[in-house]
Parts: structure tokens; C-alpha cells; sequence
């Protein structure tokens, strides 16, 4: 069982409308809109600050956004998700804060990762798939990987998944278990 200390109203909505607008989104434009983001932004630091006064609600929402984001850029530097899906963690830290977001993206790369490994195994790409991973861990500890572009990678990508979808699950995974 997760738990993860949530703030109360209106986080918990706020950050499920989110998510669920962005995977809807995400499944069917293959986007997460930047529009999304900044309102989502600017409602949550309002709601935090509604909610913790001036400096403790700047400061949760910071930490929550700061940690959504370092939580998912080295993804996104490795060619592993879209510079939307690094924002939409970022988004969902500053809705419900740091330590509850460490749990999301926990759960976030449990449904991407086996989403991941059903895709390759459906489409034949298997194989593929885990020498693009000894391909990409070789050339991190190495420093030799150009960042953000998955297409150097021998044999290309396996596939792409709509990481919203993962986001949204792993979200409200999250939530239902802290409440």
C-alpha cells in the first residue's frame, strides 16, 4: 500500500483534472498541451498559497514542481518521453508536493515500463528493445549519448507509448491509496 501525505481540497481535483485532460490529450493528439501546463501551474501555486499562506505554499509548490521535474528530465535526456510528459510531472508535483510525487513517478514508470515491455513483446521488437537498453546504459556511463535523440540508437525505437496515460494511472494510483 502507498501512502503519501496529500493535501486536502482542492489538490486532489485539481491534479486528477490535470492528468486526465493530459492523457485524453496525449492518447489522441500525441501531445500535452503547454496551455494545460501553465493554467495547471498558475491554479496550483494559487491553491497553495490559498492553502499555506504566501511563503509555505510558494515553497510547496517549488519543491513539488522541482521534484516532478528532476524526476523525469533524465528520461527525456536519454530519448525516453517528450519534453510534455517532463512537464506534466512537474505539474502534478506542484499540485500535490514533493514527496507524494516521488510515489507517482514510481508508480508512473511501473505502468510506462510494462506498457513499454507489452508493446515491444506485441510488435516482435523484443530483442530490440533490450540492446537499445545495453545501447543507452553504455553510453550514459560512458557520456557518449547525444541527448534527446533516441533516433542514434542502433536498430531505432521499439515504439512510443502516450506517457500521459502512465502519469494519469500512476496519479491516481497514488491518490486512492492515500486516501
Amino acid at each position: 500500500m502507498i501512502i503519501a501525505h496529500l493535501p486536502p481540497q482542492p489538490m486532489p481535483l485539481g491534479v486528477i483534472l490535470s492528468v486526465v485532460v493530459a492523457a485524453s490529450t496525449d492518447l489522441t493528439a500525441r501531445r500535452v498541451p503547454n496551455l494545460l501546463i501553465a493554467c495547471g501551474l498558475v491554479a496550483s501555486l494559487a491553491a497553495q498559497i490559498w492553502l499555506s499562506g504566501p511563503f509555505a505554499g510558494f515553497v510547496q509548490w517549488i519543491e513539488g514542481a522541482l521534484t516532478g521535474f528532476a524526476l523525469l528530465f533524465p528520461v527525456y535526456l536519454l530519448g525516453g518521453t517528450a519534453a510534455g510528459d517532463v512537464k506534466l510531472l512537474m505539474l502534478v508535483g506542484a499540485w500535490i508536493g514533493p514527496d507524494a510525487t516521488l510515489y507517482v513517478a514510481l508508480m508512473t514508470f511501473l505502468f510506462g515500463g510494462c506498457w513499454g515491455l507489452a508493446l515491444a513483446l506485441v510488435r516482435g521488437r523484443f530483442v530490440s528493445m533490450w540492446k537499445s537498453v545495453a545501447y543507452l546504459l553504455n553510453t550514459l556511463m560512458h557520456g557518449e549519448h547525444t541527448p534527446g535523440k533516441p533516433e542514434h540508437i542502433p536498430g531505432g525505437s521499439v515504439g512510443t507509448i502516450p506517457y500521459a496515460v502512465p502519469i494519469a494511472a500512476g496519479t491516481l494510483v497514488v491518490l486512492c491509496n492515500s486516501i
